[in-house]
């Protein structure tokens, strides 16, 4: 159930004048949502925000005078709301900008229809109509800074691998992640990453430009290599089998790709040599696999909630047992560094299964 009482109350962003009246039309079609205003350049965005205080705004990226991302960074310091991005799949200038807009402060991203009318439009309004409910549920929060937290400590175990799976906020906080391990980590970074198909490629690119490790799209059948980081193709589930082989399946709904289904391969196949984490995002997807991973013996993290956009997957996994506690995105960068590094084991209790 929505967090908002009464209607959803959501101001549309457009430069565009077919596309606005499109969206407008669709969403008002759900009797939850009420349209309160529409914008068609970013400034006018910014100070609509300010004046309605929509629960939800809908973003076009590429607009006249304030583009996307500088529009969401005014709004989220002046009159924070949850921005859902609208944004062409097909215009690859756009996906870079999707990137930018989510670590000013957007929360999903979904791509513009290839119609204007039709059926196909008004299915992908009913998915439009959907996004913006669920964002209702999500808490609004202002961009803030954070001060850095000392790491955990972390089990004696010592991976190979490390799995992660995260939802709304996942791609800023993957950037922060990824931008402070170095090239040489010996060990490979598995991702899944909750994903309107069409944006994946994007993400990969824009993570390229933040992190000094290797990012790319797993192939059918290569095997993983420490300093990568791999994430599934779309509409994809990724799972890690003997030997390190990449294994791409199609998605038979549900969370894509599956975190449960990541973690748990992890487990499979590395056994106490796995490690796992499950990041901001909406839903519980990852909790059960991570459970997999802690009774392997693996290292297990959960991203606590001060430092999540949305708890729910960090949360399920700690009310599951499948980490010991949160911690703070800050800190995750040396839990993988640490559970990774070569030497000698030190002793451990028979059957022990510690998390992070």
């Amino acid at each position: 159930m929505s967090s908002v009482k009464g209607p959803i109350r959501v101001l549309v962003v457009d430069d565009s004048p077919t596309m606005a009246d499109a969206v407008c039309a669709l969403l008002t079609e759900d009797s939850r949502i009420e349209v309160v205003g529409r914008a068609n350049t970013g400034s006018r965005a910014v100070t609509l925000a300010r004046l309605l205080r929509p629960d939800v705004i809908t973003m076009d990226l590429l607009m006249p005078d304030l583009d996307g991302p500088a529009a969401i960074a005014a709004i989220m310091a002046e009159a924070p709301a949850r921005i859902l991005v609208v944004s062409a799949v097909a215009d690859q200038r756009n996906l870079e900008v999707c990137f930018n807009a989510m670590s000013a402060g957007a929360l999903e991203l979904i791509g513009k229809p290839s119609v204007t009318s039709g059926e196909e439009l008004r299915r992908w309004g009913r998915q439009l109509a959907e996004s913006v409910c669920l964002m209702a549920e999500v808490p609004v929060i202002s961009r803030r800074m954070r001060m850095p937290s000392p790491p955990p400590p972390v089990s004696g175990a010592r991976v190979d691998i490390f799995g992660l799976a995260a939802s709304t906020g996942g791609p800023p906080a993957l950037s922060e992640l990824l931008s402070r391990l170095p090239s040489d980590l010996p060990i490979p970074i598995v991702i899944a990453q909750h994903i309107t198909e069409g944006f994946t490629p994007g993400m990969v690119r824009w993570l390229s430009q933040v992190t000094q490790m290797k990012v790319c799209i797993a192939r059918e059948g290569e095997r993983v290599e420490g300093g990568r980081v791999y994430f599934a193709l779309d509409g994809h589930d990724l799972t890690v089998e003997g030997n390190g082989v990449v294994r791409l399946t199609r998605t038979r709904g549900g969370a894509c790709p599956s975190g449960d289904l990541l973690l748990a391969s992890l487990a499979r196949t590395y056994g106490s040599r796995a490690g796992g984490g499950v990041l901001t995002g909406m839903g519980d997807d990852g909790a059960r696999g991570l459970l997999d991973i802690r009774k392997a013996g693996g290292v297990t993290f959960a991203q606590d909630e001060a430092t999540s956009v949305v708890f729910g997957m960090p949360r399920a996994a700690i009310e599951l047992k499948a980490a010991e506690r949160g911690v703070p995105l800050s800190a995750i960068p040396d839990i993988i560094r640490m559970s990774c590094r070569r030497g000698p084991l030190p002793s451990r209790s028979p059957g022990s299964a510690e998390g992070a």
